[in-house]
């Protein structure tokens, strides 16, 4: 049983779509983090950079202790090792899907995560800070685009790789990008959303959470804290 500490963001939607394609038993603890969820000691222990989404297998294949992680891509590598499913055991296959998850994870995620910022939530418009990840969104984009151009998926076959990209561009209208402009991009983008898994996870975040995550409540909780704000909530 999968432990599965989550709430409707892209890095959680990561998760939910792994879980759904391999049927992997799981349970969903939901971690509101507009209400601070994410800064509770019981949370913390588990996923100490207070971020979403984190597991706790507390079945682990050397029969041991359960085993906490956070970091979406940590967990989409763990759980594809775990189940044998959606990462090559190639070296040049997973080598393949390897790349591309950490491309996700230190390019496309963080640059569009800046871009949902500023373009949404920062409460001036900043128009420099605006252009600059409007553009390096398009940008990733791009290269999604012309990866995509003589392949079906990220990688080859459809893996990890593809999970963790997808919930980023879901969004793309709010990032200021027209899929009509990304050809290969858009194919793909349509054949993923037609997954039923794909649709199954989807609809389970419609079940937890339909209000958006950043609201005036939230704001200074998403946005504003320090390590000092964190050193005080352990004291």
């Amino acid at each position: 049983m999968i432990d599965l500490y989550y709430w409707t963001t892209p890095n959680g939607h990561k998760v939910t779509i792994f879980l759904e394609e391999t049927r992997l038993p799981y349970r969903v603890i939901p971690v509101n983090i507009s209400a601070g969820d994410q800064f509770k000691s019981e949370f913390l222990a588990i996923a100490p950079n207070n971020r979403i989404p984190a597991i706790v297998d507390t079945a682990p294949a050397d029969g041991g202790a359960p085993i906490n992680l956070f970091e979406s891509g940590a967990i989409l590598q763990y759980l594809a090792e775990k189940t044998g499913k959606f990462l090559s055991a190639d070296i040049r296959g997973r080598a393949e899907v390897m790349q591309w998850l950490f491309w996700q994870m230190g390019g496309l995620g963080p640059m569009a995560g800046q871009n949902h910022h500023f373009v949404q939530y920062a409460p001036e418009k900043l128009p420099y800070a605006i252009q600059r990840y409007v553009n390096e969104t398009n940008r990733l984009y791009g290269v999604l685009n012309r990866r995509l151009a003589d392949r079906e998926y990220v990688a080859g076959d459809y893996s990890i790789a593809d999970m963790a990209s997808y919930p980023w561009i879901v969004p793309h209208r709010r990032q200021q990008q027209n899929l009509d402009e990304f050809p290969n991009l858009k194919r793909w983008f349509e054949t993923i959303r037609a997954r039923p898994a794909v649709q199954r996870a989807y609809a389970l975040a419609e079940k937890i959470n339909t209000a958006p995550v950043v609201n005036e409540q939230s704001r200074e909780l998403l946005f504003g804290q320090t390590a000092a704000d964190r050193m005080g909530a352990r004291a």
